[in-house]
């Protein structure tokens, strides 16, 4: 018995499905009439592959910290260290910290995610659909939701590279997106191991990833980020760095820098 079910594993997959859902206990719990519901949905499995379509509607991949607390973070990282800023070396000092901080942040966020585990269990729940229309609108929402996510996270590479003064590095064979698929894959791709590994969630690796001159302890996604970092990413030569950018810097990240830049005793304009 055991050899002929896993013969059939091997040849069609392990599916995920609904089954622990119960539809008569979503009836009572919604408190609608059984009548009702059965006039709109004579047989279950067409008010479970409704759902599967909700499901797939407002599914979000990995979804990670949300904005604002990423720049509350990113914020916490400049905060009494403006002077860095005046020098390329100190600038490579803070954007390698954020790095660092930010997806170890982000990791522990998506490892604790219902909504991620969710969106897992639809990607596993389409792969075992027949062929037809409902896989069709399954695949087809889930890839609305993947450019979504994969749209917003290259949004927020490119705003921190830009504020930091960094540009993508010619030659390196791709953009902001490419940058935000590679970032999302690694990143889902290490939660998804901790489901089984938890000692991934609390594994730090001393490392200097980006050459900036002192060890600290990374996580794997954070030594990830900084490899898709240093390989796509180098600072804009075009780039002028002086007080107005400094206090630019400190808007985008919610808080005053108006006189924080005058602490620095060399307050020259400093090419990127």
């Amino acid at each position: 018995m055991l050899d002929a079910a896993l013969a059939m594993v091997h040849r069609d997959g392990l599916t995920v499905g609904l089954d622990h859902i119960g539809f008569e206990e979503v009836i009572r719990d919604a408190g609608v009439s059984r009548t009702a519901v059965y006039r709109r949905w004579p047989y279950k499995d067409l008010f479970f592959a409704d759902l599967l379509r909700e499901l797939a509607q407002g599914a979000a991949p990995a979804a990670a910290i949300a904005e604002e607390d990423t720049m509350r973070l990113l914020a916490s990282v400049v905060a009494g260290r403006t002077k860095e800023l005046a020098s390329p070396h100190g600038r490579h000092g803070l954007i390698t910290e954020m790095l660092r901080v930010s997806a170890s942040s982000d990791f522990e966020a998506i490892h604790d995610s219902a909504e991620w585990r969710t969106y897992l269990a639809l990607q596993a729940t389409f792969l075992s659909l027949p062929d037809g229309d409902l896989r069709d609108e399954v695949q087809a929402a889930l890839a609305r939701s993947e450019a979504r996510f994969v749209e917003r996270v290259a949004r927020g590479w490119e705003q921190i590279a830009g504020a930091m003064g960094y540009r993508l590095r010619p030659g390196s064979g791709g953009g902001f997106t490419v940058i935000a698929t590679l970032a999302g894959a690694t990143m889902r791709g290490l939660v998804l191991m901790a489901l089984s590994d938890p000692e991934l969630l609390t594994r730090r690796v001393s490392a200097d990833p980006t050459a900036a001159g002192a060890h600290a302890d990374w996580t794997l996604v954070g030594l990830a980020a900084a490899c898709i970092a240093t390989t796509f990413l180098e600072p804009d030569p075009d780039v002028t760095w002086d007080g107005e950018r400094v206090a630019s810097l400190h808007a985008l990240l919610g808080h005053d820098a108006s006189d924080q830049f005058s602490a620095n005793p060399d307050r020259r304009p400093h090419p990127g």
